[in-house]
């Protein structure tokens, strides 16, 4: 099993790298190729990752918990069920990217090109979505409690089902964005609108 704390790993390649049940503790990846890298019940806690390559790359219910994704790419990546807590991330690839469920509370999304995936089930509460771009993305059952949702674009976006305590949908960007009803009440209260449901 790998294993490993406060060390750096640097140009490595990793294709196709087996990370079942892998732990590793405030390590820094630094232009790693983990293309086709396989994990189940990995767990990553305060890493950095620069200039990392993802791409087709599968992990199950694996945690990557207040780590740093900076430039790195997970193109055609498939995360089932992981745990993103507290991660940030900057000037990533997310597409194409295939997400089953997971718990992504408190992650850092500024300005990500999210256009399009389907994210429906998520825990985003308390993410920072801020000029994010979820262009008919499907954030359908998702908890967006307490999110930031400044400047995020949410054309043609599936809502419905979603969880939106305490979210102010005025800031976002929507356009022909789907909502059930109780997202629309959300909305409308938003506005100052009093809404009377009997």
């Amino acid at each position: 099993m790998d294993e490993a704390t406060d060390e750096t790993f640097d140009g490595l390649d990793w294709y196709a790298r087996d990370l079942a049940d892998a732990r590793f503790e405030r390590c820094v990846f630094r232009e790693v190729d983990l293309t086709e890298a396989r994990s189940r019940g990995a767990v990553f806690e305060s890493c950095t990752f620069a200039n990392c390559r993802f791409n087709a790359s599968e992990h199950h219910a694996s945690a990557f918990v207040g780590c740093e994704f900076r430039r790195t790419s997970f193109f055609s990546a498939t995360l089932d069920g992981c745990k993103l807590t507290g991660s940030e991330f900057v000037d990533c690839v997310f597409r194409p990217l295939t997400v089953k469920g997971g718990q992504w509370s408190s992650v850092l999304l500024r300005g990500a090109d999210l256009n399009n995936l389907n994210l429906s089930g998520l825990r985003l509460n308390d993410a920072d979505l801020s000029e994010a771009n979820l262009t008919k993305a499907k954030l359908r059952d998702c908890d967006l409690s307490f999110a930031l949702l400044r400047g995020t674009v949410l054309k043609e976006a599936d809502l419905r089902g979603a969880t939106l305590n305490a979210v102010d949908l005025r800031s976002a960007v929507l356009d022909g964005t789907q909502l059930d009803l109780a997202g629309a009440v959300t909305l409308a209260e938003s506005y100052g609108a009093v809404v009377d449901t009997a």
